[in-house]
């Protein structure tokens, strides 16, 4: 298995980004990529928890710096059908109990229809990417156009694995005086949920 490295992500969201958004696309041609996805949102937790690509992808928060900067992890990526050993993950990541599971293993559509959808403490939330990455000063850097339940917003980050670096390429954009918002506090935000 390889070695994750944890990296640090500076995110916000918001409409327009001024001078920033001018100088990130500025420093080169982007890697386009669209995706849909299916975020779940857990009343109990702030872990994120999404369907990609035909796997369901968890990422936990390790920690957050004096900067506000935020550590992400990714601790599953399991397909369909998930076996109990992957939901047993699934219910630690949304800090639910483990309901009385009627299978062994559960395919996409029961897993949404039978486990997802009755459980008053999961929302889901289908959500569509458009993502421009570049590369600045060796960090990833992202503007994302996203339509998240019809609604649209949009979103920049800075990511890599030394904060140090992430921290110099926000302040180097003009970043540094907006808001740090994750993906889930975003989604959670726009669904009327708390964080």
């Amino acid at each position: 298995m390889e070695k994750i490295i944890p990296r640090w992500e500076w995110r916000t969201f918001g409409d327009k980004f001024g001078d920033a958004e001018d100088k990130i696309r500025a420093s080169g041609e982007p890697r386009i990529r669209k995706s849909e996805e299916i975020y779940i949102l857990s009343k109990a937790s702030n872990d994120n928890t999404k369907i990609r690509d035909e796997l369901m992808d968890i990422k936990t928060l390790l920690r957050v710096n004096d900067y506000g900067l935020e550590q992400w992890t990714p601790i599953l990526k399991e397909g369909f059908p998930i076996p109990i050993n992957g939901l047993a993950i699934v219910y630690k990541a949304w800090n639910l109990p483990f309901p009385d599971f009627q299978r062994d293993e559960y395919t996409f559509e029961q897993f949404i229809e039978e486990l997802v959808k009755p459980n008053e403490n999961l929302v889901i939330v289908n959500v569509k990417k458009e993502r421009h990455g570049y590369l600045i000063d060796d960090a990833i850097v992202e503007i994302a156009e996203v339509e998240a339940n019809g609604k649209h917003i949009r979103t920049i980050a800075v990511e890599h694995a030394n904060p140090q670096l992430v921290i110099d390429t926000v302040k180097k954009l003009g970043l540094e005086g907006y808001e740090i918002v994750n993906y889930i506090k975003a989604l959670k935000r726009l669904e009327g949920l708390k964080y």
